[in-house]
């Protein structure tokens, strides 16, 4: 790619210029394994992803330094742990030893009930995000574990926490009644899943009902005033149905008709900067988060479209938009 500044015609070719200014080392091989390498297994770029994660990862088997950028400082942290989760599972790595040291992790920090806290205490006395909760005495939540235990359990992980914390989590999300979108999030997460496909298509129906009911995610760009942001929030912090089901077979995908998805996806696709990257849709509390999560919400985005089948390159060019004989 041609280094004047200039965007081209490519989605992928502007997000890629995006990635390599500003994005932190995970990031920007996240990029080049899953848009330049062709993400096969084996690749070589699976094993950079992975060597750049470890940089993170502390000796009790948790991870820490501000993986993610909510949440500063070495210690290691829930929430750090289940973004390392998501980036070895997306790379095929969520197996082996690797795996049983965080699982030890993850058993060390639960609740008496084998929940994990959002923030754990340790994090007193390091900056934070002042929208995430850090109680005197660590609650379980499912916005922590569901992600984790569903991706466990996708990825064929047994290990002997996944017992009280898959129970917790269906107990969590049978009973959830919410306004808040990210809570249906790690709902999701944990019901794409866990291995009783029946029970779990059950929930997602309930779920999907309360969403459309509560008017937790906008059908249509056009309809964004119907949904006034919550005090406190990001000004566009808004949710679409590409935010609940990022892949096609995820559950959350039957909630929407087929209409609503492609509208949804024309937005997402829409939302792309001038500078290449997508927005973060979070509220700003420091500078150095706000720049990390764009990156990261820049591959996600690149993966959902993908996913759904929309081009990110024209016809009969390569990935930096340039046209191939």
């Amino acid at each position: 790619m041609a280094g004047t500044g200039v965007p081209t015609a490519s989605p992928l070719a502007r997000a890629e210029r995006f990635v390599w200014l500003t994005a932190r080392v995970l990031e920007q091989r996240r990029f080049a394994y899953h848009f330049l390498s062709g993400g096969a297994r084996d690749d070589p770029g699976e094993q950079a992803v992975e060597t750049a994660l470890t940089a993170y990862r502390n000796e009790d088997g948790g991870y820490g330094h501000a993986l993610d950028p909510d949440l500063r400082g070495p210690v290691s942290q829930p929430l750090h742990t289940a973004y390392a989760l998501r980036v070895l599972d997306t790379v095929g790595r969520c197996d082996g030893p690797r795996v049983e040291k965080i699982c030890r992790y993850l058993t060390a920090v639960s609740t008496p009930e084998g929940a994990l806290p959002a923030l754990h205490p340790s994090l007193r006395g390091y900056p934070y995000a002042p929208f995430l909760p850090l109680g005197e005495a660590p609650q379980g939540a499912l916005l922590a574990t569901g992600p984790v235990v569903g991706l466990l359990h996708r990825n064929e992980v047994w290990h002997a926490w996944l017992f009280r914390a898959t129970d917790f989590c269906w107990r969590a999300v049978e009973t959830l009644e919410t306004s808040l979108p990210h809570e249906v999030f790690a709902a999701i997460a944990f019901l794409d899943g866990v291995p009783d496909r029946p029970r779990a298509a059950t929930a997602a129906h309930r779920l999907g009902r309360m969403v459309r009911e509560r008017g937790l995610a906008v059908l249509g760009p056009g309809r964004r005033a119907e949904h006034p942001v919550p005090p406190g929030r990001a000004p566009d912090e808004q949710h679409f149905p590409h935010d609940y089901a990022r892949v096609p077979g995820s559950l959350a995908r039957r909630w929407f008709t087929d209409e609503e998805m492609e509208r949804s996806l024309d937005f997402l696709a829409a939302r792309q900067q001038e500078d290449g990257g997508w927005p973060a849709a979070r509220r700003a509390w420091a500078p150095g988060s706000a720049l990390e999560w764009r990156p990261f919400v820049t591959i996600e985005a690149l993966r959902t479209l993908r996913a759904y089948g929309r081009p990110l390159t024209p016809a009969g060019t390569g990935h930096d938009g340039r046209r191939r004989c």
